[in-house]
């Protein structure tokens, strides 16, 4: 009896580590890593992240949106562990609607100027040299409500969550200006449901305005 309860005791223990040793490893290195380092039934093949060089360029400049940015590191560089992008954003200027990544971690690094950060209620101002982090799952949105622009690189974990700026920030939101729309035309809410979707993103576009409000900003 005392040695069926040590075997028993022995798998429940040996189940709790495998799970801790999944989580950790998804958590660190991501799906597509874990699943070549696992060995599992990935079609997949996995194939390491090569190093690689990106020389300097010209500073980001500033355009009449209020907003510019430019990736540098792509996730199908890093096998979709990690990518990154740099932002300008002008004074007074309002970010994108609070929102929410199932899948998405970010951390930001601020080069220049001050950064207004919502995480649910709680407002961050992240100077130049601050970092923040912001876990999946959580609210969150960013402003500039100083009188200088502010410069930043946005991390990106687990996603290629710059191939979602693309689409939405160079297809997106132009047809949308050009066309004199707002989100809440259907053809546009349909589309940003659809990219929504395809990245596990939650988008709440009616507290976008009492933050730009409250805030004094520019939409």
């Amino acid at each position: 009896m005392r040695k069926k309860s040590l075997v028993t005791e022995t798998s429940r223990r040996s189940a709790i580590q495998q799970m801790f040793v999944t989580g950790f490893a998804t958590t660190l290195f991501g799906t597509t890593a874990l699943q070549a380092r696992a060995g599992s039934e990935s079609t997949t093949a996995f194939d390491p992240v090569k190093p690689f060089y990106l020389p300097p360029a010209e500073p980001l400049q500033l355009e009449s949106r209020g907003i510019n940015l430019r990736t540098w590191v792509r996730s199908s560089q890093t096998n979709m562990q990690y990518s990154c992008v740099e932002f300008i954003v002008a004074p007074k200027q309002m970010g994108p609607p609070p929102h929410i990544h199932k899948d998405l971690d970010e951390l930001m690094f601020v080069l220049e100027g001050t950064v207004s950060i919502m995480v649910e209620e709680t407002v961050y101002e992240v100077k130049a040299g601050g970092w923040h982090m912001r876990p999946r799952g959580i609210p969150h949105t960013f402003w500039n409500s100083t009188d200088k622009p502010a410069r930043y690189i946005d991390m990106y974990f687990n996603q290629n969550f710059e191939d979602f700026l693309d689409e939405l920030n160079n297809r997106l939101i132009p047809d949308m200006v050009k066309n004199n729309l707002t989100p809440a035309d259907p053809g546009i809410a349909k589309r940003w449901a659809d990219l929504d979707k395809r990245f596990g993103i939650t988008t709440f576009f009616d507290k976008r305005q009492p933050i730009i409000d409250k805030y004094k900003l520019k939409p």
